[in-house]
């Protein structure tokens, strides 16, 4: 009896006897690849939809090749919807590589981590800055200059949420773990540092929220944006007329 024993590699014709091994990798497989064509198919309807929705948002869009070769905000959505995903399936450092491409190419920094809905658009987009844990809700406007950042150098969520529908005037900062609420309007230069419920309008620095129960305007109509400061002074003079009429009355 030899001191060790010795199991022979198994040959084609045992193999084929016990295709157990076989089925498990061939099944693991096949799940990956319809994982890769689930995904493949969600990244092109979600694309179809952001191209779609430049139409609905810029007058000056005229037809569809114009769109593919000249919207710089289009190309960053396309360039960062590859690196997200790849990110997603923690791929190391191809991400970040195609993010810089996309800033080089287009001026806009999204951050592979960022999570954007469909239908978003970059009007312009020069100077768009969006950091690693911001959501960005569907069909939500953004416009050049916009920074949706983060404070303080803590881990884990540290940008803003942006609800549905929203629009971010051009040079506006959004700044922190905030909730921005669906149709929300942040005024152009405006810095939001606190949540903003559904439905409202931010303006000033820093950002004042004004909730009104009124009928929303175009997104695109920025000169029709409240000024509470004016409103304010416009009071105050008011205020002061009446009293002048008082005291003249009394004299």
């Amino acid at each position: 009896m030899l001191p060790f024993s010795f199991t022979a590699p198994p040959t084609q014709k045992t193999a084929a006897l016990n295709p157990t091994s076989n089925y498990g990798s061939a099944s693991i497989k096949c799940e990956e690849d319809k994982s890769f064509l689930s995904s493949a198919i969600a990244l092109w309807q979600t694309l179809i939809v952001d191209f779609k929705i430049i139409f609905d948002r810029d007058p000056a869009a005229r037809n569809w090749l114009e769109v593919i070769l000249c919207y710089p905000g289009f190309h960053a959505l396309i360039l960062h919807r590859i690196a997200h995903g790849l990110n997603a399936r923690e791929v190391p450092l191809l991400p970040r590589l195609i993010s810089h491409l996309g800033r080089f190419l287009t001026g806009i920094e999204i951050h592979p981590g960022a999570d954007i809905g469909k239908g978003v658009f970059i009007d312009h987009g020069m100077g768009v800055v969006i950091g690693e844990t911001a959501i960005v809700g569907d069909y939500t406007l953004i416009y050049q200059g916009v920074t949706l950042g983060g404070t303080g150098k803590e881990s884990g969520k540290r940008h803003p949420t942006l609800g549905k529908h929203v629009v971010v005037g051009a040079g506006a900062k959004v700044l922190g773990n905030i909730q921005i609420g669906d149709r929300v309007r942040i005024g152009a230069g405006s810095i939001v540092l606190r949540d903003v419920p559904s439905t409202c309008t931010v303006v000033g620095i820093p950002g004042r929220n004004i909730c009104r129960n009124c009928q929303q305007n175009n997104p695109l109509e920025h000169n029709k944006l409240p000024d509470p400061q004016a409103e304010i002074i416009r009071s105050l003079l008011d205020r002061i007329e009446k009293l002048e009429e008082q005291l003249q009355q009394q004299k």
